[in-house]
């Protein structure tokens, strides 16, 4: 077959414009986006930050922070889910979109298929307090004083890490204290200073002042060890009641179909920054424990931590 000169000047126009369809190939100093689903401000954000800059200095390329708040973080988390799945996008995920909203409300991504587990990130638990004016000092008082009288706590808000502590003792103590959601834990710690509400399940950052100034009584925290802010504090899980155990964490993800061998990197990087003395020392001022694991190891964890507050959710009927 003979080409003519107008066949191949019209085929390479069409290639041409076809070509302009391809993906542009990732320049490897371009910013790679870190995406928080929370507001700035506060540990969602710290931990954030402090990933982004080590990142940035191990790696050699801009790492730069986009709080995307809403939705109980579920719409950064659909953001990532929706991304390239070339790194460029990386999350913050937390406790709640990925092991409590698939079980509390309808979501448009799958937390273990659309998102990929890189580390686990830090972890802290609660700390539930009273007012001294309520006249008890230990846990096993607090439980006596709900089997006869009517007992308030706070949290968060429905679905959140200090809502599941609540019902989670609730469930394992067999008592029936008042759930009361909250906008924020500083609305919540002047109700219960001030007498109108019983107690609440607040950070130990947030709480560890009005303790030290006995504006307010800590009576267990929710992990299974001790706060290193609050090391005189005992937990629930040695106050009676084995094994209890209700953390927050915050991990790190990417989009579900990275390849591994980019993910693999990943973790290897950011489990660099954890180990940084700096870095330890700057989120545990901010109440965070640094906590490094494998992408495996991240995986399972979310999964048992799916399928135990799920669990639970269907059983207090929480909605």
């Amino acid at each position: 077959m003979t080409i003519t000169r107008r066949k191949f000047v019209l085929a390479s126009t069409v290639a041409g414009a076809l070509g302009g369809f391809s993906l542009p190939v990732r320049s490897a100093s371009a910013p790679v986006r870190v995406i928080c689903p929370y507001a700035p401000g506060g540990g969602t954000d710290t931990i954030t930050r402090v990933m982004a800059n080590g990142l940035s200095e191990i790696r050699g390329q801009p790492h730069i922070v986009e709080n995307r708040p809403g939705a109980a973080g579920t719409i950064a988390h659909q953001l990532v889910a929706s991304s390239r799945p070339d790194g460029s996008t990386l999350l913050l995920g937390a406790i709640g979109p990925l092991a409590v909203a698939p079980h509390l409300m309808k979501i448009s991504y799958d937390p273990l298929v659309d998102l990929a587990p890189i580390t686990m990130g830090a972890v802290f638990p609660n700390v539930l307090v009273v007012s001294p004016a309520l006249g008890i000092k230990t846990l096993k008082e607090f439980i006596e004083l709900a089997r006869t009288q009517k007992l308030s706590y706070g949290s968060t808000g429905i679905g959140s890490s200090s809502h599941l502590a609540g019902e989670l003792l609730n469930s394992n103590a067999g008592v029936n204290i008042l759930h009361v959601p909250y906008k924020g834990g500083s609305a919540a710690l002047v109700d219960v200073i001030g007498g109108a509400l019983t107690a609440f399940y607040a950070t130990p950052s947030s709480s560890k002042p009005f303790i030290d100034s006995g504006k307010l009584v800590a009576l267990a925290t929710t992990g299974l060890t001790r706060s290193e802010i609050l090391p005189d504090v005992p937990t629930i899980a040695e106050s009676g009641f084995k094994d209890f155990s209700a953390l927050n964490w915050y991990c790190f993800m990417a989009q579900g179909k990275t390849p591994s061998s980019i993910l693999d990197k990943l973790n290897e990087d950011m489990v660099a920054v954890l180990k940084r003395p700096k870095v330890r020392e700057e989120l545990l001022n901010h109440g965070l424990t640094p906590q490094a694991s494998s992408r495996a190891e991240l995986h399972q964890f979310i999964e048992s931590e799916s399928t135990r507050w799920g669990k639970l959710i269907r059983e207090r009927n929480i909605a």
